[in-house]
This record gives C-alpha cells, structure tokens and sequence, in this order.
C-alpha cells in the first residue's frame, strides 16, 4: 500500500492519530463514562446510608457470591462504561462500540485499583483495530466483534497489571510525598490538577487513572474548586448570573478561549489554587476518601465535595474516623466555596490595576 492509500484508508476508517483525539477526545469521554457508572455508584449507596433508603442499601442482585446493591451494579460497570465511552469518542461503529464492553471490564478488571490508565490505552487500540476491519467482509458480524474483542483481551492480559500498577505506583507516590510534605505538595498538586481541569483535558479521568485520594486527593479539590469558583466570580461583572452558574458549578473550561487570548487571566485562580491547596493539607487535613474520580471534579455538580462527604461517611462506618466534626464542614466549604470566592477576585484586581487583564477579556 502507497502512504496515499493508507492516508486515504484512514480517513475512510475515521482513524486520526493524533494528541486530541486520544489525549483530549477519549480521555474526556472516559471519565464520563466513569461519572456514569463509578461516581453515580458511590453516590447511590451514600443516599441510601444516609438516609436509610432500603431499596438502595438491600443487595438487588447476586452474581456468583458476590451481591450487590443498585450502586453497586452502577460500579461494576465501571469498565465496560469506560471502554463504550472512548469508542463513542472515537466514532466507533455499532460493532465496535458493543464489543468494548467486554474489553473495558477485562482491561478494568485486570488492570485492578489502576484499570482505569489500563482501559484508556487497551479501548484506544482495540478499538481503532476494530474500526480497520469493520465493513471490509461479508462476515462483519462475526470479523469486527473478534478482532476487537480479541486484540481487546489480549491487550488486557499483556499489558493491564502493568499499567495498573505503575498508575497506582504514581498516585502512591504523590500521595506519600503529601503526606511528607504537605505544604509543598499541596501546592503542587492544587495548582496541577486545577490547570488541568480548566485545559481540555480531563482532571478527574487523571485522578482517577492515579487513584489519587488521602490528602493529596483533598488538595486536587482544593485546585478544582479555586479555578471554578475564581472564574466564576471574578467575571461576575461580565457573565452576570448565568457565567456564575455555568462556570462555578459546570466548567471552568469555558475560560479556554480567553485564556488563549490573553493567558494573563489564569494567574487570580492559579494563585488561589496555590493558596488553598496548602491551607487544605496543613490546616484542615482535607482528605478525599470516595472515589478517586471526585478528586478532580471539583464544584462540578458538587461532585468533589460529595466525593469528600462520602468518603467521610465510609470512614466513620469502617472505624477509621469517630465521626464528622464541625471542623471538616469548615474546611470543605472555605476550600469549596468561600476562600476561591474571596482571593480570586483580589488577585484578579491587582491584574486589572497593573493594565494585564481588561474590562471584556472574561467576557464567555
């Protein structure tokens, strides 16, 4: 084949290889399958704690010896939703998009605390194979679903206990230095997670690839939150109520266009992360518990702090925490809410006095 042929075959086949389409396209779509299955599992089962909902808390189904509550179902479909999702992403056909089911749970599956770094790169592959056969014999039906699923396993077996292990040795290693260090790495992490949430790329599917939890994970919040909640309220005077809403509790990513015109307006909401990460791990030893997921969602549908809630839920119920205190409220809605809400705006008129950020440049 001439390198006309195969450019020409790839365009039929929609295979792009490129940065966007894997580092931006399916990683986004993964953690939305993650919010879908994972996140809304953890949820269900807080509610029914919570508030002593019995049809959440009794087990629904048993599969082997194994029973499991309707969260729980949501949760162990954590792979498979991963997996369709980055197909979706990736223009799969039906054949193919079905098929990731299977490969998500095994790459999820075997890849263990960190499938999810495991599914993102197995689905990826499997699924652009299946994309390259589908429709090419008269027997698709049977073609497509085996090479996907067939390349999908075999990726799985090769290559997901590695993957899920140096994911899981990454965020062990940025969550042992928080703990060690928890003023510099609060910093770090804050401002790192935060500027990856406001890119477009997914914070949370990174968080969650690392499985990045424990006080590292309560200063990933930290960093969401003053990105959101400091975009949010610093264009106030151009967004009015409806930038307020959609950037504070939505995305700050809507700020990326801005951003790339005048990168000078980063600088309030990246200062308040640097600011609030540390006062998360050294004054209020904010920890996020629940899923991984959460940690960096931030203000986003109050995800990151119902992650953080009920992490503390799980931790009262084990015995690793006597129970919630007045103090952790504190912290959670100063971190969330009220210090992004104060210093972003601050800093942001220091920008405005020294002529670097203008009336408009906020404007969405």
């Amino acid at each position: 084949m001439t390198k006309d042929s195969i450019k020409l075959f790839m365009e039929r086949k929609q295979i792009e290889i490129s940065a966007k389409r894997y580092g931006i396209d399916a990683l986004s779509a993964m953690a939305q399958g993650l919010f879908c299955s994972l996140l809304i599992g953890t949820i269900i089962n807080t509610l029914g704690t919570q508030f002593h909902i019995g049809f959440l808390t009794e087990p629904i189904a048993v599969v082997g010896s194994a029973e499991y509550t309707a969260g729980g179902l949501a949760m162990a479909m954590t792979g498979p939703a991963m997996a369709v999702a980055i197909g979706y992403a990736l223009k799969a056909p039906p054949l193919v998009l079905f098929s990731l089911a299977t490969v998500g749970f095994a790459a999820n599956t075997l890849g263990g605390a960190g499938g999810p770094l495991a599914v993102l790169f197995v689905a990826i592959i499997a699924a652009e194979l299946g994309k390259a056969v589908c429709g090419e014999t008269k027997v698709d039906i049977l073609v497509t679903p085996l090479v996907t699923i067939g390349s999908g396993i075999a990726l799985s077996v090769w290559w997901a206990p590695g993957l899920g292990a140096m994911a899981m040795e990454v965020g062990r290693i940025v969550m042992w230095a928080t703990d060690f260090r928890p003023l510099v790495m609060g910093i770090i992490v804050s401002v790192v997670v935060g500027v990856a949430l406001t890119l477009p790329i997914s914070s949370a599917a990174i968080c969650a690839a690392l499985g990045l939890t424990g006080l590292a994970g309560g200063a990933a919040v930290a960093g969401c939150c003053a990105q959101m909640v400091g975009f949010a309220v610093m264009s106030f005077r151009e967004n009015r109520w409806g930038g307020l809403v959609s950037q504070g509790i939505g995305t700050s990513m809507l700020q990326m266009g801005n951003i790339v015109k005048n990168p000078r307006i980063w600088i309030a909401p990246t200062l308040t992360a640097a600011i609030t990460g540390p006062i998360a791990t050294c004054i209020f030893k904010l920890q996020m518990n629940g899923a991984p997921v959460a940690s960096g969602m931030g203000t986003c549908g109050l995800v990151g702090q119902i992650g953080v809630y009920s992490g503390w839920v799980a931790d009262v119920a084990s015995g690793a925490k006597v129970g919630i205190t007045g103090m952790d409220w504190l912290g959670l809605i100063l971190i969330s809410f009220i210090l992004p809400a104060i210093l972003a705006p601050i800093i942001n008129t220091g920008c405005r006095k020294l002529g670097w950020v203008k009336d408009g440049d906020l404007t969405l």
